[in-house]
Formats: C-alpha cells, sequence, structure tokens
C-alpha cells in the first residue's frame, strides 16, 4: 500500500491530449462518450491474413497537429507519432510552451507501453529482401526499443527530468500516471508528462488473435464487445496515446493554471497467482490502497472507471471484488461503474492511461458513458450500477482501474475540480 507523507505535495492535472478510436481530440472524444458512438469496426485485411476474429479500434483520418519533423518521423512507429500529438494537446490545454520545459530537470515523461512489435517485422523483412544489414535504416534502432517514444520524444523536447518508459502490460498506463504523480509529491518533480500508447496493427496482435482471445462478433462490430455482459466471448483489441500534464499544486497556482483535476491516490499489486488468469484478490489490493492514499472512504467514490475488457474471467473477478469493496452484498447502493471499453474496444498499454481522461472529461461534461452492450448482466455483475444509456452526472472522486497479464494491477483515484 502506498502511504502518503505529511509532506507530500498536492498533483494535479492541467492538460489532457488523446486520440483514439473515439476521436482525435477531447471535443471529438466526449462527443463519442455522450452518444455511444462506436470505433470498432471488421477489417477485412486481418481475415485474409488468416485471423480468427478481424475487429479491432480503428484510429481514421489522423493528421497531427504540430507535424514532426522527418527525423522523428523515421525514428517513431506510428503509436509515436498519436502520442506527440496527444502530447500537443495536453500542453495547449494546459497553456504551457514546450520551450518552457526544455533544459528544466524537475520536468519529465513517463508513458506506460510494452511493445513496439511492428519495427522488429520490419527489419527482419527488410534484412530478408537485402541479404545484408545494411539495407536497414539507422532509424529501426529507435523505433524499436519498448521506450521509443519516451526516449525520442523527451529528446525532442529537451527534458532533464524523469524518463523512462513503463512494461506492465494493461496497467501500464495507469502505473506511469501513478509513478509520474509520486514523483511529484515527494518533491523529485514539479512537471510532468505521462500516460500510455498503444499501436494498432495486426503484427502486434496475431498472438493474442492465435489463443482464442477476441470477440467473434464479426456481424455486428459494434456490439462486439461485451464487459460484465453474460454472452461476452472475448476482447476487441484498440489503441491510440493518451497523455496528461501533471504538476505540483503550487506551480499550477503560481502560473494560475485551470486546474482539471487532483491525482489524489495510487497504488499498485501483484497477484503472485497465475500468468493469464486473475486471482481478483490483487485488484481488491490495490484498489483498496489507493483509496487510503487518497484518504478517501469507498463511499465516497461516485465513478468506477472499470477495467472491464469483456474477458470471461477478468471481468467476472473485477465485479466480484467491486462488490466487496462497496459492501454490495449486503444491499448498499454503491458508485456507477462505467465500462467504456464496450465503445473502445481494449487499449492494452495505454487503457489506464485513457480510461482516466474518459472519466475526466465526461466528469466535467457533466455525464457518464452507457455501455450500449449490457442486454444480459453477468450475475457476478448485477449489483453493480452500470448505466446503459448516458446518464446526467458529475462525479466528484473517481476510481480508476488497470490489470494486465502476471497479475499486475494499478489503481487511481482522481478528485475532479467542477469550479474552473
Amino acid at each position: 500500500m502506498v502511504k502518503k507523507s505529511t509532506n507530500d505535495r498536492k498533483v494535479v492535472v492541467t492538460g489532457l491530449g488523446i486520440v483514439s478510436s473515439l476521436g482525435l481530440s477531447r471535443d471529438q472524444v466526449t462527443a463519442s462518450l455522450r452518444d455511444s458512438v462506436s470505433g470498432i469496426a471488421l477489417l477485412p485485411a486481418r481475415k485474409k491474413l488468416g485471423f480468427q476474429s478481424g475487429l479491432s479500434g480503428v484510429i481514421s483520418d489522423f493528421v497531427g497537429r504540430t507535424p514532426l519533423d522527418r527525423k522523428y518521423r523515421n525514428r517513431l512507429p506510428e503509436f509515436g507519432w498519436w502520442a506527440w500529438d496527444a502530447i500537443v494537446q495536453a500542453l495547449e490545454q494546459a497553456e504551457v510552451d514546450p520551450t518552457e520545459l526544455a533544459g528544466n530537470p524537475t520536468a519529465g515523461f513517463l508513458l506506460g507501453n510494452d511493445s513496439s512489435v511492428v519495427t522488429g517485422v520490419e527489419q527482419c523483412e527488410m534484412l530478408k529482401a537485402a541479404g545484408e544489414t545494411k539495407a536497414i535504416g539507422s532509424g529501426h534502432i529507435f523505433r524499436l526499443l519498448t521506450s521509443t517514444v519516451t526516449l525520442n520524444l523527451c529528446t525532442k523536447l529537451q527534458l532533464q527530468g524523469a524518463s523512462w518508459s513503463i512494461s506492465g502490460a494493461c496497467a501500464s498506463g495507469a502505473m506511469a500516471i501513478g509513478q509520474a504523480a509520486d514523483l511529484i509529491a515527494r518533491g523529485r518533480q514539479d512537471r510532468m508528462l505521462c500516460g500510455g500508447a498503444q499501436e494498432i496493427s495486426w503484427q502486434s496482435m496475431c498472438s493474442f488473435d492465435a489463443i482464442g482471445a477476441f470477440s467473434r462478433r464479426e456481424d455486428a462490430p459494434h456490439q462486439a464487445s461485451r464487459p460484465f455482459d453474460q454472452e461476452r466471448d472475448g476482447l476487441i483489441p484498440s489503441g491510440g496515446a493518451a497523455i496528461l500534464f501533471l504538476e505540483a499544486e503550487e506551480v499550477a497556482r503560481a502560473r494560475k493554471a485551470k486546474i482539471i483535476a487532483e491525482i489524489s491516490g495510487y497504488d499498485f499489486s501483484s497477484d503472485g497467482y497465475h500468468l493469464s488468469v486473475p486471482s481478483g484478490e490483487g485488484l481488491s489490493r490495490a484498489m483498496r490502497g489507493a483509496l487510503a492514499n487518497a484518504g478517501v472512504l469507498p463511499a465516497e467514490i461516485d465513478l468506477v472507471m472499470a477495467h472491464a475488457t469483456s474477458t470471461p474471467a477478468g471481468d467476472e473477478k473485477e465485479a466480484q471484488a467491486l462488490s466487496q469493496l462497496f459492501g454490495l452484498e449486503q444491499g448498499e447502493q454503491g458508485p456507477v461503474v462505467a465500462a467504456t471499453k464496450s465503445l473502445t474496444g481494449h487499449e492494452f498499454w495505454m487503457a489506464g492511461a485513457s480510461q482516466l481522461i474518459y472519466a475526466l472529461l465526461m466528469s466535467r461534461a457533466g455525464f457518464v458513458a452507457g455501455h450500449p452492450n449490457l442486454s444480459k448482466p453477468a450475475p457476478e455483475a448485477a449489483l453493480l450500477r452500470i448505466p446503459t444509456a448516458t446518464i446526467a452526472a458529475t462525479p466528484h472522486h473517481i476510481l480508476c482501474n488497470a490489470a494486465g497479464f502476471g497479475g499486475v494491477n494499478a489503481c487511481l483515484v482522481a478528485k475532479v475540480h467542477h469550479e474552473v
């Protein structure tokens, strides 16, 4: 359990950036969440390749606001371009010029990312075609590493503070936010870019398809992702980039910044149980630890952003953990539980970061998105307050869950500022 020190500084969010299957900006994503617009489609090319499921989240018509120069385009995979755009969005909202961060040892960038598959495949194909390694461009070295986004963009922004990527499977994005917040709270950094990124490519997803992890509801892509539903049959792969700009509260207030929220709690855990099947106990510990770190009681949580990937085992264990945390077995009414992966699919390494952004966008816009595909709630989820259509709401305390292979878990608590 992560405990707060009496000397810890408050950590606030002043900027958000998002590129996802729901849209290429905060406004587009907010509208998609409000209107229950799905970002999932059937990709015939994957079927031709031999995929069992051709379903995927899709990012269409992407054009960067501040295009990367050729050097960085060559050194970054596509999801790195998305991450750069999300950074630009976040800094613009925070009203921070990137040059303010350059050369500053108290400004850094942590990103959740656990793969960069396409580059590895491409360089092997180049070698086979040419018969010599000289055919492989030097940029492939910097695109291949899991840390490709942080090492490239920290260099571009000339950041001199904390700079690393976190690989914790599908908890990576939440871990990056939590670690960035901890660095600020402890006084080791003043300002941090943080979040997650996930490639959308058949190369990165074929092994998941091989084990039957994906839904086969290809006749109705928008209805295929069904978290907590009795008829769920697997997840839908998706991705994009989600970036938050965090600052120490006194730093933000000194420049009269508009504060979106406070990252008030964070905790993590490992199940120590199974490589691919969650125990539920580890997630329970992380949720309770995050609430304790925030100094918030379960009854004070207004909104839970469930991890809820639409897998049979994962959804079951999370629903049971939530019911125990909020005392639902005693008939108490718990918080609203949002299952936004019903619209986005599972965004893997960025999921913990994107879901927090979705929560903040919804909270400040006065609504919570519905789960349109929840027709038959599973027994273990029957007591959860999962809206099937958009509802009016202004949550103040948000609990965001993330979990991944290896039984790793990360949970965040955010306190929304509605006055600005």
